[in-house]
């Protein structure tokens, strides 16, 4: 049985004849917005010891950008599939790079904050775009896995070289290099869009639904809050519990919204799909897992084996590289094995990365984190396939759609890997530091909660204790260590149940060049 193509369907339309040029600068600002990210992470102790922000302060440094974005994750998607793709693409460049000129003004953690607020908004606008406007540039599968398969290796990358740059920056200059990197790029991004790329939309969008507008933000930045807080104070925060009591009933109230309109904000019947719900699953829990152990890892390399900032971007490079050069291959790899086995096989080969770490010799030796990443990486870059099943699964009229929900999958895994495999971390190392221990080397009080806390304070606080603060240290670390393989094997874990998930709900015979 045949059907007549949807409306706005690209279906049998001839390629863009730009489209490879046009994928060139979608892939470009990706990479500039996902390496921003972590170059920020990076620059966040210069800013604090210029700024002098107080907790609170620099809790909203963090925490702001992530919910920002979020936030407006949805609702700047439909937007877009309504004002223009290209439009939002090009504003979000404008004010991601006003942003950056902007921390030039910048001398208080208020205004860094609203700096890193405003990055927030532009990124919403820039992320779900470049994913859409792939959509509709690529109207042939084939071609469209193997863009989609480009634009995931970008975003490997971005977050490779996030802290070499920050770290190479930092050396030379002030922290306001971080931001202001970012200027000749973003101005570069809207010359060559304006000229390379396509406008599109969704030619009968329906009517804009405010009171799903304003349940998708509320919902979204109360349930990141109350994960964010979940990892940093624990399961008994009354903040982080009304806020996920408020984004529970906000997020159900804006589901059956959806489901009840013909127009949507957000098309979340795209669940009904096996194969979008595969491909998401797959997004969500690689962002777990990764988010989680890149933030132990790097905090490894540079309080236990004392590595320099840019000495740790280098020796994470192996996650790039095994991302690199199995993203652009994961199309083919897909026509010949099939979608579903490459899926699954990915998040297999990324959990076989994460066991490494438990039947390393101790102490942890960083050849074998070194394979561990790259294992990581190669089987991140076969995920890649995963962005290529779900917008593969939407109409080119849901594009936006599609590409919000992917994107939120990787922000809330960000929020979620955090939280929770840093909470599993954080219990492993408390469990080895006792109050007794620390006693005996005479660290009491509000000094041993401290050392409990984090080993960036155990190591402040033993400094100060002499010779026995010593020993303590190396106790402290070793307590890191131990945290970091029993975190590998729970993110090993995580990543063979989703590969068990995925196999079961993919298709055996799905094939990604017919389309959607």
């Amino acid at each position: 049985m045949t059907h007549a193509p949807e409306p706005g369907s690209t279906a049998g339309a001839p390629p863009h004849p730009r489209r490879w040029a046009g994928l060139g600068v979608l892939s470009a600002s990706l990479l500039l917005v996902v390496m921003d990210m972590t170059v920020l992470n990076v620059a966040l102790p210069a800013i604090s010891a210029d700024l002098r922000p107080d907790s609170v302060q620099l809790l909203w440094m963090v925490d702001v950008y992530a919910l920002v974005l979020s936030g407006l994750l949805v609702t700047l998607s439909a937007l877009g599939d309504r004002w223009g793709r290209k439009r939002m693409l090009l504003t979000g460049f404008a004010i991601f790079g006003l942003a950056s000129v902007g921390v030039l003004a910048a001398d208080s953690p208020g205004e860094v904050i609203a700096v890193r607020a405003l990055l927030g908004i532009g990124g919403a606008m820039i992320m779900p775009s470049t994913l859409s406007m792939i959509r509709s540039l690529f109207t042939d599968p084939r071609e469209r896995a193997t863009a989609l398969g480009v634009w995931s290796a970008m975003a490997a990358l971005g977050a490779a070289l996030g802290p070499i740059l920050g770290g190479a920056l930092l050396e030379r200059f002030s922290w306001h290099a971080a931001f202001l990197v970012n200027v000749p790029v973003m101005a570069a991004a809207i010359i060559a869009g304006l000229l390379l790329l396509p406008e599109s939309r969704n030619p009968r969008p329906g009517r804009w639904d405010a009171v799903a507008t304003v349940l998708s933000i509320v919902g979204m930045v109360a349930l990141v809050w109350a994960i964010k807080h979940f990892g940093k104070d624990g399961l008994g925060d009354p903040g982080a519990l009304i806020a996920l009591a408020v984004a529970a009933v906000t997020l159900t109230w804006f589901v059956r919204r959806c489901l009840d309109r013909p127009d949507p904000l957000l098309e979340v019947r795209l669940f009904g799909r096996p194969s979008f719900t595969a491909g998401t699953v797959a997004a969500l829990t690689t962002s777990i897992a990764m988010a989680g152990m890149m933030l132990l890892v790097a905090q490894w390399m540079q309080l236990v084996q004392g590595y320099s900032p840019l000495e740790t971007g280098v020796r994470l490079l192996p996650a790039a590289v095994g991302a690199g050069l199995l993203s652009p291959l994961a199309p083919s790899l897909a026509g010949r094995l099939g979608p579903r086995t490459v899926l699954a096989g990915g998040l297999a080969v990324a959990a076989a990365g994460f066991l490494v770490l438990p039947v390393a010799p101790a102490p942890l030796p960083y050849p074998a984190v070194a394979a561990a990443l790259l294992l990581i990486g190669a089987g991140m870059g076969s995920l890649a396939i995963a962005s290529a099943v779900i917008m593969s699964g939407a109409p080119p009229e849901k594009a936006g759609s599609a590409a919000a929900i992917e994107e939120t999958s990787y922000e809330l895994g960000g929020a979620l890997g955090v939280a929770v495999l840093g909470s599993v971390a954080a219990a492993v190392y408390r469990n080895e530091l006792t109050r007794a221990e620390l006693a005996a080397g005479g660290v009491t009080g509000q000094a041993a909660e401290v050392v409990r806390e984090s080993l960036g304070g155990a190591l402040e606080v033993t400094g100060a204790v002499g010779r026995a603060g010593t020993e303590l240290a190396r106790q402290a670390q070793t307590a890191f260590t131990d945290s970091l393989v029993v975190t590998g094997a729970a993110g090993g874990g995580l990543m063979l149940a989703a590969a068990v998930v995925v196999w079961l709900l993919t298709p055996r015979d799905m094939d990604l060049s017919g389309g959607h």
